[in-house]
């Protein structure tokens, strides 16, 4: 459901794009793929950024890149919602392709920076078992145990 600020920035897209509250009213047909293909940009620019900041093994904020990549979704969906029911555009095609393909990256680079934390993790943990532990309820070190 849309909140006021949600109302107020689909009627400021819709009317730049020529749009009326019911749908394409056949008018500015390139505006509206213009802000589709904006949508697109800022969404590529932010994946592209995470992307390599996760190669660069730098210390960023992920909150920072997840609230842009979210921003960017929402904005790109309801871009989308205004070419609805036109006929797909080759070059609109091609740039979906692209920031799939973004995207695939992103989310391998992604899982392997997930997969470090939980390794790390997983070793942080089990030392520090180790260390509180006092040794009663283990098993002897010389495998002779009774």
């Amino acid at each position: 459901m849309l909140g006021a600020r949600g109302f107020a920035a689909r009627g400021a897209m819709q009317a730049t794009a020529g749009v009326g509250p019911r749908g394409n009213d056949g008018k500015g047909a390139s505006a509206m793929l213009g802000l589709v293909e904006s949508a697109i940009e800022r969404l590529e620019e932010a994946v592209e950024q995470e992307t390599a900041a996760l190669q660069s093994r730098t210390t960023f904020d992920l909150k920072e890149f997840n609230d842009r990549k979210s921003r960017g979704l929402l904005e790109l969906t309801r871009a989308m919602r205004l070419i609805d029911g036109t006929a797909p555009d080759a070059r609109l095609i091609t740039r979906l392709a692209s920031l799939r393909a973004k995207l695939d990256i992103n989310s391998a680079v992604l899982r392997l920076h997930l997969d470090a934390v939980h390794e790390i993790s997983s070793a942080m943990a089990e030392a520090i078992r180790a260390a509180d532990s006092d040794g009663t309820y283990s098993r002897p070190l010389g495998g002779r145990g009774r």
